[in-house]
């Protein structure tokens, strides 16, 4: 979002379909086969008449570790694999088998692992009764299907079970992500979809000399986010405040600025709250279609991000939080290339390679830049990035995937009621093919009317794909002119807020 006047410019869904282990008799291994040390619990957790999600869990009930484990199971009917995560799937005729990632390729005694998948099928959904792990008969319990839902829609994609969001009075550290197929995870396997929100301020106070924040950044202002039951946070930072340039008062920038984030970020993660440090405002003189600034500094949202500016800066922020892999890095607020080089191909060259680009007077930082200087400091965090029109498409988004040796790179989408793509055929046709293929975050969602209706449609869909997504802003500002949650820093929701609220609310 492009803060307005004096800034200068997770189911609904899902909640019908949860889990229900209803054990089965495993058929016992043959005298001549050993038991392993093993158990293994099949469940589908979501069920639309035509296809499933099942979760299977391996428990290693011995002493010793299982290492480089290999799971196997057989279908009676007619089950055919489509997608998994947490896990290499594979499957040949009725036999299904699974992998372990490199991540998780050993379960510690006494531990447990989950991995899951998407599968079609036609006439009658039996679970299966027998498992081996490492090719030897395993322990196992199982859940029949369950009906498909009468609501459902016979072309709604599948969700995997969604880790719940913590309350305040549980929340513990925020849990490490990694990309898992087309979701992010834990580092137990489970499957972690965001719901949060947009804390703006560190992208505008500290440029205009007013602050490093826009109010309170203290704890009983955390608590008031985390009793909206949400868990995770969007951070936009300023380019020049990170790096101490461009005249950037010394209260407010370089080490100063990045103690407080840091400080801020750990705050956030001690009350359970992932985090995703954005980088918002860049340097560069642009003057061309939609620009919102004349000046060279970090004042405004530029088309593209700086090659100056942006690779330091992510340099400098990875080697800040690396090994902290509960921060998320957003490459790029809401690039819009394609307004100043004249066409969508030209536009696209330009946000994965940078360089040279028609009507961008400096050298701009590509997706690709940036991405090689998170990886090129050893970070392995997730890593989002945003496509054009302000992030609001992704056409052409998987054609021009950078490059990401971790494979810890999903894409990024921004939804507002003002946008192009507001319609539900447009996020069918458009948004969907990309959250099947990678995980998907919509950093930013909103309505300009402060009321929640455009919320009201879109965020049912996006439980439906399994797609993270948090709202803007957290502030304290006139919804009705730009999206705000809140009226006060206690939690008290606007009208656009109290639609939001609401609908974390019945997550559950």
């Amino acid at each position: 979002m492009r803060p307005r006047a004096r800034f200068a410019a997770v189911a609904a869904a899902l909640g019908g379909f949860a889990a229900a282990v209803v054990p089965l008799t495993a058929t016992a291994a043959t005298s001549a086969t050993p038991a392993a040390a093993c158990s293994v619990s099949y469940s589908v957790s979501n069920d639309w008449g035509s296809g499933f999600t099942a979760a299977v869990t391996i428990t290693d009930t011995g002493s010793a570790p299982l290492t480089s484990w290999s799971l196997g199971y057989d279908y009676t009917g007619n089950q055919t694999l489509q997608s998994g995560w947490n896990g290499t799937w594979s499957q040949s005729g009725s036999a299904v088998t699974v992998t372990a990632p490199s991540w998780a390729g050993t379960i510690a005694a006494g531990g447990s692992y989950t991995t899951d998948a998407n599968f079609g099928y036609s006439g009658t959904n039996t679970a299966p009764a027998v498992f081996t792990v490492n090719g030897i008969a395993c322990g196992g319990s199982g859940s029949p299907s369950p009906s498909a839902s009468a609501s459902a829609s016979p072309s709604a994609s599948a969700s995997p079970t969604t880790s719940p969001s913590p309350s305040p009075s549980t929340a513990g550290p925020a849990p490490a992500l990694h990309v898992a197929g087309n979701h992010l995870a834990d580092p137990n396997g489970r499957v972690v979809t965001l719901h949060g929100v947009d804390r703006s301020g560190p992208e505008f106070a500290c440029i205009q000399g007013t602050g490093i924040f826009d109010g309170p950044v203290d704890q009983a202002s955390v608590t008031a986010m985390t009793s909206w039951k949400i868990n995770a946070v969007r951070v936009p930072l300023n380019e020049d405040c990170w790096l101490g340039t461009n005249g950037v008062a010394s209260a407010y920038a370089g080490a100063n600025y990045i103690a407080a984030i840091k400080s801020y970020v750990a705050l956030l993660e001690q009350n359970g709250l992932d985090v995703i440090l954005d980088l918002h405002w860049t340097d560069g003189v642009y003057t061309g279609n939609s620009s919102g600034c004349s000046g060279a500094t970090a004042v405004c949202q530029k088309p593209m991000p700086d090659a100056a500016g942006a690779v330091p800066f992510w340099t400098s922020v990875a080697q800040t939080f690396k090994g902290d892999d509960a921060v998320v890095f957003d490459l790029f607020n809401e690039p819009y290339p394609e307004r100043a080089t004249g066409s969508e191909s030209s536009g696209w060259n330009c946000w994965l390679n940078g360089g040279t680009c028609p009507g961008i007077g400096y050298s701009v930082a590509g997706m690709q830049a940036m991405d090689n200087a998170v990886r090129g400091t050893g970070a392995t965090n997730v890593v989002m990035a945003g496509g054009l029109a302000y992030a609001n498409d992704l056409t052409q988004w998987l054609s021009y995937e950078p490059y990401d040796p971790t494979g810890n790179i999903v894409a990024s989408w921004h939804s507002y009621n003002f946008n192009t793509c507001s319609t539900s055929s447009c996020w069918s046709s458009q948004i969907a093919p990309v959250a099947a293929k990678v995980p998907l975050v919509t950093g930013e969602l909103g309505e300009n009317d402060c009321a929640h209706g455009y919320l009201d449609s879109l965020l049912p869909y996006l439980d439906s794909i399994g797609v993270s997504y948090l709202a803007w802003t957290w502030n304290t500002w006139p919804c009705g002119s730009g999206p705000a949650l809140i009226s006060s820093y206690d939690g008290t929701p606007t009208g656009f807020g109290a639609g939001y609220k609401a609908h974390l609310a019945a997550l559950g």
